[in-house]
């Protein structure tokens, strides 16, 4: 399972590092997730990775 968040299904990016002398090497930039407790909308209490962006603006409700 890819590592996504559960409210705004946020990835990790690739791309290339650039050297002075301009040589591409593959990398990638990894999502800020959290590992946090939520409560979803029927009540129950899941664990789930969630994007820190998700959390400061309230997309999901911490348990």
């Amino acid at each position: 399972m890819a590592r996504e968040c559960y409210a705004t299904k946020k990835k990790g990016m690739s791309g290339n590092n650039r050297s002075h002398g301009m040589n591409a090497t593959k990398r990638r930039w990894k999502a800020n997730l959290q590992k946090v407790r939520i409560v979803e909308e029927d009540g129950t209490i899941k664990k789930v990775l969630v994007s820190t962006r998700a959390l400061k603006s309230g997309l999901v409700k911490r348990a």
